[in-house]
């Protein structure tokens, strides 16, 4: 192979890899054992975590990868039903945002992530079961994932095995058993 063959070959590899991500955009990037995930919706259910639990002083969401956490547990114990009602959920999902401000949820500012938000925990929030289906799942595995985090777990609640530290100093108060036969 001649020097001019095999810099075009390079400059053909490299050229594909930064194009890459653009080609797959509307392709799967994430593939589960029951569905597959675009590259929009991984974003959506990401934005949605983090506006659940933001970061501040303590790690937020994306941290502590709870997208990977939410949709692992959506594959393997949800069941088929629950699922595609998760799914067709997502797709509705961004009719609510739409309505709203006239874009998409990845699109608002933090303020109006908020609010989207917030409109699902009303009573009649108007959306379909699917989407509320999908809103609260999404916000209960975000809840529980972070919880149940080694961060969590290590940092926030100090964990002691039981039966835990001895205190003999420990106040007892006297108490007389009762004898009364009744």
């Amino acid at each position: 192979m001649d020097r001019r063959t095999a810099i075009r070959n390079l400059a053909l590899v490299i050229g594909s890899t930064a194009l890459l991500p653009a080609c797959t955009k509307n392709n799967p990037v994430a593939h589960f054992k029951h569905f597959d995930i675009t590259f929009d919706q991984q974003t959506l259910i990401t934005d949605m975590a983090e506006t659940i639990i933001p970061k501040t002083t303590t790690p937020g969401a994306t941290d502590l990868n709870l997208y990977g956490f939410i949709m692992k547990m959506v594959d393997d114990c949800s069941k088929k039903k629950d699922q595609e009602t998760f799914l067709k959920g997502m797709g509705e999902f961004n009719d609510v945002p739409k309505k709203m401000f006239n874009k998409a949820f990845t699109d608002c500012s933090k303020k109006e992530k908020e609010e989207v938000l917030k409109s699902f925990e009303k009573k009649d929030s108007g959306s379909s079961k699917d989407m509320q289906a999908f809103y609260d799942t999404v916000k209960g595995l975000t809840v529980f994932g972070y919880t149940e985090s080694k961060y969590f777990m290590t940092k926030e609640i100090v964990y002691e095995l039981v039966p835990g530290r001895y205190n003999a100093y420990f106040p007892v108060k006297n108490q007389k058993a009762n004898a009364k036969n009744g």
